[in-house]
């Protein structure tokens, strides 16, 4: 019998241990290095405008690069434009080194054919975050931008197994969920779920910008939930949208048959094919993953009237609680003509009728 005592298993040795650079300081940017270091890592800042490594770096975000820094993992997060070069000159840069790239651009098989002949593409792995908002710079930056957020993961064949595994830990940190998909998965999915839903709202709001007056005043909540996307700023969407022209495209393509179908369905009274089209968008927005990624449920909208007067919603989300109904959504819906807001609030349908009652019981004005 041997006398020799068992190994024990060694404790893996983190990957991600930083530095972290961040090329590129504005909301995204911003906002990786501010949950980097909320994670206890050291964040290099790197932007073509000092200006906005200085404001970035004032809000915690990290600090300017400076020669002699060795960063574990590079995130570029440039405009789309810039991309492919960017992160082509950052695998040049270190070349010989372990440094992983990734980046946060919105569109995956364009950056990747930028860099695919590269000898270092290896250690580039694509990388995108569904969070953001349409305010854009450093100030709009928050630390907790990506918390509970996807962030897809897209590697390619070529890639080193531990640069992946990298990035991954680095999506956790920032406290984002990966979600794994290829390049091409991955630019089909957003041009259905982001790209052509932001045309549509563009669209749809274009058709306001030179509206009358009165016709303005009939705006509702209705008309501010689709259009309001279409804040976004132009120029960086139309980078978007053209660096996945293939996928949007071929999306655009099927809109465009359908509204079509949607035409000659109005201009003949053709109401089967008109509810035909109108069942088909109500079945997609079931389709959309519910609370926590679970299958959507059954939902109705309870709508309140509320005084504009401070502490009245508090009041209301008070009774709610009160009534033991879980409210999952809350919107509110103003009426430029009467000092009231009309609240909605979004119940498991099982539930509305009760939470109504009980509502209506302490003073409020219900519509049903």
């Amino acid at each position: 019998m041997s006398d020799a005592s068992p190994e024990t298993p060694e404790t893996p040795t983190p990957r991600l241990v930083g530095p972290v650079e961040v090329i590129g300081t504005g909301l995204l940017g911003t906002s990786v290095g501010l949950a980097c270091r909320r994670a206890g890592l050291e964040v290099l800042l790197s932007d073509v405008l000092p200006e906005h490594v200085r404001t970035a770096s004032g809000l915690g975000a990290g600090r300017a690069r400076q020669a002699g820094d060795q960063p574990q993992v590079v995130v570029v997060a440039v405009p789309p434009d810039h991309l492919g070069q960017v992160i082509s000159d950052v695998l040049t840069a270190t070349a010989g080194t372990d440094t992983v790239v990734t980046d946060v651009g919105s569109v995956k098989s364009g950056p990747l054919a930028a860099v695919s002949s590269h000898p270092e593409v290896a250690r580039y792995v694509g990388g995108h975050p569904m969070a953001g908002s349409e305010r854009s710079g450093p100030l709009a930056g928050h630390e907790a931008l990506f918390e509970g957020r996807p962030w897809a993961i897209t590697p390619h064949l070529d890639a080193d197994v531990e640069a992946v595994e990298t990035v991954e830990e680095l999506v956790k940190a920032t406290g984002a969920v990966p979600v794994w998909l290829t390049p091409h998965e991955h630019d089909r999915a957003v041009a259905r779920t982001s790209h052509v839903p932001h045309l549509m709202a563009a669209l749809t709001a274009g058709r306001l910008a030179t509206a009358p007056p009165n016709h303005l005043a009939l705006s509702g909540q209705g008309v501010r939930d689709v259009t309001r996307v279409a804040e976004g700023e132009p120029t960086l969407y139309g980078q978007i949208v053209s660096a996945n022209s293939e996928a949007v495209l071929d999306l655009l393509g099927e809109v465009r048959h359908q509204l079509d179908q949607v035409i000659s369905a109005i201009r003949t009274g053709d109401r089967a094919t008109l509810e035909g089209v109108l069942a088909l968008g109500a079945a997609g927005t079931r389709a959309i993953p519910g609370k926590h990624g679970r299958p959507a449920r059954p939902m109705r909208s309870v709508w309140v009237s509320v005084p504009d007067t401070a502490g009245q919603l508090a009041k209301l989300l008070a009774h709610a609680v009160e009534s033991e109904v879980n409210v999952e959504d809350i919107r509110i819906d103003h009426d430029p003509a009467r000092p009231v807001g009309l609240v909605e609030l979004v119940v498991d349908e099982a539930h509305a009728e009760h939470l109504l009652d009980s509502l209506e019981s302490r003073g409020w004005t219900t519509h049903r």
